[in-house]
């Protein structure tokens, strides 16, 4: 038996979903499996599925829709009739470098004066801080523009305005109860806001100021835009999603400079870049400078026309971001060590480990603890939280990281006396806190997690779209399934079940036969599998078995060749548990049965199972099925097929119905319940 690895949650399907494929199928031209995943995704309706496969410019949403908009833009063109110096002020992360670098293009495009700047992460921290305020104004800044950050900064910029500064405060994040005085505040989730999409990214707000003050969308920076979009994780949905297809149409044929650059350090392939590339390939890179050196690093390559400028700045941060993997690795391994000692002791003194992972060790680079934290909880599925320790404060920065069902945010609210700053959500937090407190802080969050977490939660889950067949996942198919990019957070790839495929074949490949290969189907052609780290299954297989496997559908090109490929994800086989015949598997035998007229019962099972394929046991019950409703009678050792039987629906017989409820019984956990 291999067993699932997680829980295998699959999406409900109605005779209404069925309905509303179909008739997308029809109208907009698509295969049957492409319109069953715009239904899942809740794109039910031809306009709405329509518009997401093929929306374009004309879907952008009006920027003045935005609140503080209409203000923001008359500040700034106020700033620019006047000669008045302007700061943009980022944030070190690739959203906030992305949203500096766009807003650049533009002031230089608009030959406005100005200058950015972006906080040290180590030494100054998240947002605007009064010491950099103070600078501005004693360099003659009059306005500043943050981007992806500011809607927090209440004292902050009340100090501006002390100093004769006014803030425009264009940001995304959830916004406190207090909205600090700035003569302009743009932030879509903003009370009274009418704008209709509130997932725009921080450069996604910049990309709408630059659309307000250009008066048209400013699509030769979508690249930039779709990076930071990709980087941060927002749903690509609705504007997003155009903003991002059109970021790397861009990128495969008008790549920038700084881009090209970018590519060619890293070896990405940008004829191809998906978002998939992005998010791996990219973002580590313009993320490595924030975490370890500065994030000007990063804006310079994304703003730079000249290539030589260009190539030495992605040299430079493919150099930082193969050092920040290094960094990452070691505390990885020290932190494991640490949760295995925890365990150890917890083991030791009769006690279960704790349910929450809180580790903190001195020097632990407070830029990456973050990336250590999510290996961790893969590693382990718990709520992880890392932290640093300042060896002369003894003063704790940690970032952390949650499974589904544990509210971080809620829980380190629970927990707020022991923190001196914290924010967040659900998923992911961070905080400070002294050393003296981490004892407690794990404590605390360890019995939260005991109490909101139920057995089920501690178990990974995947979400599955579709149940899919071997004879779907044909070359066309997939090919029709791009139309559904870009992928990614709110539009992930699409994970089909294949329940009880026939396995043909299976053998390891790779290193050590590190991965495993399926074959699956019968007859031709068949559908390849590959599970990587996943050859150790193979033992355990056998061809003819049937087997559940959960993947995403591709298309592998080799030697010319292009086939069917699923990349699995996990996988169930157990052979004690026989898969329910289909009608037509009813069929095919009563028609064998038919044409033997009468045969010895005596080895006829193992005859009729050798020549359909299936098994003892689901011989055994269609023989009973066909008995029940006199298809057949077996009598003095022969079995005899009735000449002309009267027609009779198969779930009219009680053994057809009660075989069929104990199988779907024994089915009930793949769908989650």
């Amino acid at each position: 038996m291999i067993q699932r690895k997680t829980r295998w949650a699959l999406a409900p399907w109605s005779v209404t979903d069925e309905e509303n494929a179909k008739k997308l199928a029809s109208h907009l031209s698509l295969p049957p499996l492409v319109a069953k995943l715009l239904v899942k995704r809740g794109f039910d309706e031809l306009g709405t599925a329509e518009r997401f496969l093929r929306g374009g410019v004309e879907h952008f949403h009006d920027p003045y829709l935005l609140r503080g908009m209409k203000e923001a833009v008359e500040r700034i063109r106020q700033a620019a009739a006047h000669n008045e110096k302007i700061r943009i002020y980022g944030d070190y992360d690739a959203d906030g470098v992305s949203s500096t670098s766009l807003l650049v293009h533009l002031f230089r495009a608009l030959n406005y004066e100005f200058d950015y700047y972006i906080p040290h992460r180590a030494l100054e921290g998240y947002g605007l801080n009064k010491k950099a305020i103070k600078l501005a104004a004693d360099e003659g800044v009059r306005l500043i523009v943050t981007v992806d950050t500011g809607i927090s900064a209440v004292d902050e910029i009340a100090y501006a305005a002390e100093l004769g500064i006014d803030v425009v405060v264009t940001d995304h994040h959830e916004p406190p109860e207090q909205i600090p005085n700035a003569c302009a505040v743009v932030n879509p989730k903003q009370e009274n806001c009418e704008y209709p999409f509130k997932g725009l990214a921080g450069v996604g707000v910049a990309f709408k100021l630059a659309h307000a003050l250009l008066e048209r969308p400013p699509l030769e920076w979508a690249d930039i835009a779709s990076l930071g979009t990709i980087a941060d994780l927002m749903p690509l949905k609705d504007e997003n999603r155009i903003l991002v297809r059109y970021g790397l149409e861009r990128l495969r044929s008008q790549p920038s400079v700084g881009f090209r650059a970018l590519a060619e350090a890293g070896g990405i392939e940008l004829e191809a870049i998906t978002s998939t590339g992005v998010a791996f390939g990219m973002a580590p890179r313009i993320n490595a400078a924030g975490r370890l050196d500065h994030a000007k690093r990063a804006v310079e390559l994304l703003t730079t026309e000249e290539y030589d400028n260009a190539i030495l700045a992605a040299i430079s941060l493919d150099s930082l971001n193969k050092e920040r993997q290094r960094v990452v690795e070691s505390i990885v391994k020290e932190a494991e060590q640490l949760w295995q000692m925890k365990t150890a002791e917890a083991e030791a003194a009769g006690i279960a480990s704790p349910p929450v992972i809180v580790l903190a060790g001195e020097g632990w680079n407070v830029g990456v603890i973050g990336i250590v934290a999510s290996k961790l909880l893969e590693r382990n599925y718990k709520p992880v939280i890392i932290l640093g320790i300042d060896e002369q404060t003894g003063m704790c920065k940690g970032s952390a990281r949650s499974i589904e069902g544990f509210d971080l945010h809620a829980a380190l609210t629970a927990c707020d006396e022991l923190l001196d700053h914290y924010g967040g959500h659900q998923a992911a937090a961070g905080m400070s806190l002294h050393r003296d407190r981490l004892q407690e802080l794990e404590q605390r969050l360890g019995k939260l997690a005991s109490e909101w977490l139920s057995a089920d939660d501690w178990i990974p889950k995947t979400a599955v779209d579709l149940m899919c067949s071997v004879n779907e996942a044909t070359l066309e198919t997939i090919a029709e399934l791009s139309q559904l990019e870009p992928f990614g957070m709110g539009n992930p790839s699409p994970r089909l079940l294949f329940q009880g495929a026939e396995l043909a074949d299976r053998r390891t490949i790779g290193k050590d036969s590190k991965h495993l290969k399926l074959s699956l189907g019968s007859g031709r052609p068949l559908l390849d599998g590959i599970g990587f780290s996943m050859g150790m299954l193979a033992e355990g297989l056998r061809p003819g078995s049937k087997v559940d496997v959960i993947g995403e559908l591709s298309i592998n090109e080799w030697n010319g060749q292009r086939k069917p490929q699923l990349q699995l994800h996990d996988m169930h086989f157990d052979p004690t548990v026989a898969m329910f015949p289909e009608r037509e598997d009813f069929g095919k035998v009563y028609q064998q049965l038919k044409q033997l007229g009468q045969a010895k019962l005596s080895g006829l099972n193992e005859r009729i199972a050798k020549q359909s394929g299936l098994s003892l046991v689901t011989i055994e019950l269609m023989l009973d099925v066909f008995e029940e409703l006199a298809f057949i009678e077996r009598s003095n050792g022969m079995m005899t097929a009735a000449s002309s039987p009267q027609k009779r629906d198969l779930a009219t017989s009680e053994r057809y119905r009660s075989a069929k409820e104990q199988y779907e019984a024994s089915r009930m956990s793949v769908a989650g319940h």
